[in-house]
């Protein structure tokens, strides 16, 4: 109920809203629908940037809002607006009645109830001084001068958000959900006989400033953004050609996330523009490929103690030892195809309708040492990091670049690798899969993903992955 008592705080008691009202006039709207919900968002969000050794940017933001749907067979009405009052709910309720007819006339049962808290309620905007946000960036900017002579660019910034939203529905359930967010990032340029590269490094979670500020978190972020820009310097044109790539643990699993994920997610299997439509419990992957999208692990990005739908979150099984289990299902997409919402119903504010989409997707480890994977590869590459991307959801093409990568000759690693492109079908890379490492990793906490111009967190994640036969792009 704590959830439900600070939002209530925000929306009701110091809000212009008044409960029963407001009750009354969403029932009324969504009298006859199949589905819908008001939601109501509070967000304050804050960013702060470092560059050249003086704070460059500092912002505050807040937003209050609605949205108001109502979802009629495969019809969806939707309406919001900025201000919290009872006369734009009526005038969003008039909006998405627009849609009314050619439905079942039933009302979707509510999502179930849960007291299941993934992260605090702390707002860590208000926890930290700004004063201390700001000495964070200029102790890191001198951190990383301080420990190289061929630093000559340090970047920095720092983020936080603090989100409430509450979901009241035509039969009078009520879910509520308090959400922070913070991310650290450092992007670190280095010089070295006229040749300069750059590296990055991100961390975050849903947690407070604390964790941040600590010096142990803050150094290891810049010495890893160091290690990166200094690899880089010694890079050497990538190879061209088929060959066997090893994909490492963690941040690489966007890859997954991208070329993988996205296919799974309910309405590109309902509309039949997955390359996975139709293949629910035939064999897409090697054996022993599992992949799950959980978002019930504490204070991760991508984690959410219930959906913007109300439905409580878990962890779905998606593909289990390569056979296809599942996808990711809203309430409108799973009761089109006559399945259960996964708690994958999210959006990105107020202002936009939930859609299915990924929370933390990943590959559960296999049998294999690391060092093993690596000694089985006598030609190909081992690709640490990844940039951007490009995918087609219907065929499942994809081209990735990477930003961190290692040649693999004799089964040693050996000179680092500029430029390297990664050219693929995303469901014919899971049955190339030949080795899968013990070593599952997710990433530090920096993930966005984009769907219908929509922006949400997530997290990604994987073991070392021998991938045989995939095609490089590159320059050498």
């Amino acid at each position: 109920m704590t959830h439900l008592t600070t939002t209530d705080d925000l929306f009701f008691s110091r809000g212009g809203l008044d409960l029963a009202r407001v009750r009354a006039r969403v029932g009324a709207a969504l009298h006859g629908m199949d589905d819908g919900e008001l939601f109501l968002e509070y967000r304050q969000a804050e960013s702060f940037s470092f560059d050249d050794g003086q704070l460059k940017a500092a912002t505050f933001d807040t937003e209050q809002g609605f949205g108001l749907r109502a979802v009629s067979g495969e019809c969806t009405g939707y309406a919001h607006a900025s201000e919290l009052d009872e006369a734009a709910v009526e005038r969003a309720g008039r909006t998405v009645a627009a849609v009314r007819g050619g439905h079942s006339g039933t009302l979707a049962e509510p999502p179930a109830g849960t007291n299941r808290r993934l992260y605090a309620d702390l707002n860590p905007l208000g926890v930290e001084p700004f004063e201390a946000k700001v000495r964070l960036l200029g102790e890191i900017d001198a951190y990383a001068r301080g420990r190289d002579s061929r630093v000559c660019q340090v970047m920095a910034s720092l983020s936080g958000s603090w989100q409430a939203v509450q979901i009241l529905r035509a039969d009078g359930v009520r879910v509520a959900d308090v959400r922070p967010l913070v991310r650290l990032n450092v992007s670190v340029v280095v010089e070295q006989d006229g040749r300069r590269e750059s590296g990055g490094h991100g961390v975050g979670g849903r947690v407070g400033y604390a964790r941040y500020l600590e010096p142990e978190t803050w150094r290891a972020t810049v010495e890893e953004a160091l290690r990166k820009a200094v690899v880089a310097l010694e890079s050497v044109p990538a190879p061209a050609g088929e060959m066997q790539v090893v994909l490492g643990p963690g941040w690489p699993g966007v890859l997954l996330h991208e070329a993988i994920g996205h296919g799974l997610e309910g309405d590109f299997n309902r509309k039949k523009t997955s390359a996975f439509s139709g293949l629910m419990g035939e064999r897409v992957a090697a054996p022993g490929v599992t992949v799950v999208d959980d978002a019930t692990l504490p204070d991760r990005r991508g984690s959410l103690t219930v959906d913007d739908e109300g439905t409580p979150s878990r962890c779905t099984t998606l593909i289990e030892d390569g056979i296809l289990k599942g996808f990711l299902q809203d309430r409108l997409n799973a009761r089109l195809m006559g399945a259960a919402p996964t708690g994958n119903g999210r959006r990105q504010s107020f202002a936009h309708a939930p859609i299915p989409r990924m929370t933390n997707t990943y590959m559960l480890a296999g049998p294999h040492a690391p060092e093993d994977i690596i000694r089985s590869v006598k030609n190909g590459i081992y690709a640490v990091n990844f940039g951007g991307g490009q995918v087609d959801i219907t065929s499942g093409k994809f081209v990735f670049s990477c930003t961190e990568a290692y040649r693999i000759d004799g089964g040693r690693i050996g000179a680092p690798v500029k430029e390297a492109t990664l050219i693929g079908n995303g469901p014919d890379v899971l049955t190339r899969v030949g080795m899968i490492g013990n070593d599952t990793e997710l990433d530090p906490g920096i993930g966005t993903c984009g769907k219908e111009g929509q922006g949400v967190p997530v997290g990604v994640g994987q073991p070392t992955l021998r991938v045989d036969g995939l095609t490089v792009g590159g320059t050498g």
